[in-house]
């Protein structure tokens, strides 16, 4: 290689620069996500919104404040308050029929159900947005050891037309072949690594936190699935929460329609006064009053109408819900399994054959039996179906993220036997 000392300065530079994977500590996917659901924004926010709408029960199914008047009556030109006729002093409070303010309040008892229900869905999103930048962030560094493997196969082979270079077995041209190669092979070091930092900018994002040390993603487990997601679907149902917030708007509506029914009924007032008289007694006096819904009667009509309709808009809500909820599974299931197919087929058949055939085709150039071609475009084709290998495996891991999403849990994977790694 003396003949060529700027070729071996560059492969020097390369792998000198090239990080090495097993130097970083590892970063797990549990840890990610218990950052995730302690500091995402969005989990917060949604969380405080559920609990302010905890508070609204308390306040809605509570009677108006009772109200303290003070009234003069036959006051003097002089304005001299002691010598009107009545200073009466009153307590008045408004009564609502019985029942409606408790029914209010279940209605706001169940929509902040509603909404705590809808914080679950919102971390739920926010833990599959992390899940599938961790599979980023693992593919991004197993992109990186793909590319420096072919860095040190195209280094080795620029090793052999050296040495054959050198025997005047092979031309010059072959020489610089293979120099541009190792170029190439720089090239996409620099690249994987800028994907690394792509990779975890988005990460930490989802985690919020700009600052995080973000290590080498450790390895998922292997890929499976159930045969059927039938069994998934089935969970579905009782685990996500955007149905679970369904169910808490049919009792949100179905408590208004009651509510709307007791419109008929009237509402009270009573009030006891003192008064204080300036040429008689000083005494009490008391009132009641109350309202005639009667005399109005269609507004309250209109009233049950809408809260009746609002039932059936809810039911017919909770109905699709359940149809997306089911489309959500199975769709989530079928790219989760193509995916689960292409990590197969790499890890059982192409990475082997690949691998093989880089075998044979530098044993034959080594030999004198091949040129430099066959053997160059075999390690490019090597480079190729490793990085489709981790494409698929990532690609699965993204996938699975979203089934646990459309399940709404997590989803242990069992061991499947003569899977590959």
């Amino acid at each position: 290689m003396g003949r060529h000392p700027a070729l071996v300065a560059r492969i020097t530079a390369c792998m000198l620069a090239a990080p090495s994977l097993g130097a970083a500590e590892s970063l797990s996917l549990a840890h990610v996500l218990d950052v995730v659901r302690a500091r995402n924004p969005s989990i917060a926010g949604s969380q405080a919104r559920a609990d302010a709408a905890a508070a609204i029960p308390a306040r809605t199914s509570a009677y108006d404040d009772p109200v303290v008047s003070w009234e003069a009556w036959n006051v003097p030109e002089s304005f001299a308050i002691d010598r009107a006729d009545n200073n009466i002093v009153r307590v008045s409070q408004r009564i609502p029929f019985p029942g409606k303010r408790t029914l209010a309040g279940e209605m706001a008892a169940r929509e902040a159900e509603a909404m705590q229900h809808d914080a679950g869905a919102v971390a739920l999103d926010a833990v599959t947005l992390a899940k599938r930048a961790y599979a980023d962030l693992w593919r991004a560094h197993r992109t990186l050891a793909v590319a420096q493997r072919d860095f040190a196969l195209t280094e080795r082979t620029a090793r052999l037309v050296e040495q054959r270079y050198a025997t005047s077995a092979t031309t010059q041209v072959d020489v610089l072949r293979a120099e541009v190669e190792v170029s190439h092979a720089s090239g996409e070091l620099r690249t994987a690594e800028i994907a690394i930092d792509e990779a975890r900018s988005v990460l930490r994002a989802v985690m919020s936190d700009p600052d995080a040390q973000l290590g080498v993603p450790e390895d998922p487990p292997i890929p499976s699935l159930p045969a059927s997601p039938s069994a998934l679907v089935e969970r579905a149902m009782h685990e996500r929460p955007e149905l679970a917030a369904r169910d808490s708007a049919i009792a949100r509506e179905s408590t208004g329609a009651r509510l709307a029914e007791k419109g008929y009924l009237p509402d009270f007032e009573v009030s006891v006064g003192r008064f204080v008289n300036h040429d008689a007694s000083d005494g009490f006096g008391a009132m009641a009053s109350m309202t005639v819904p009667l005399v109005w009667k269609g507004k309250y009509d209109a009233g049950v109408a809408e809260a009746r309709a609002r039932v059936i808009s809810a039911e017919a809500d909770r109905r699709r819900t359940v149809d997306d909820v089911r489309r959500d599974v199975e769709q989530a299931y079928l790219r989760a399994k193509a995916a689960l197919i292409q990590h197969d087929l790499f890890a059982g058949t192409h990475v082997p054959h690949a691998e093989q055939a880089l075998r044979v085709t530098e044993a034959a150039y080594v030999g004198g039996n091949a040129d430099l071609t066959p053997l160059l475009e075999t390690v490019r084709n090597v480079e190729r179906v490793h990085l489709e290998h981790v494409a698929a495996a990532a690609t699965f891991e993204r996938a699975y993220a979203d089934l646990e999403r459309a399940v709404g849990a997590d989803l242990p994977r069992a061991p499947r036997r003569g899977s590959h790694d």
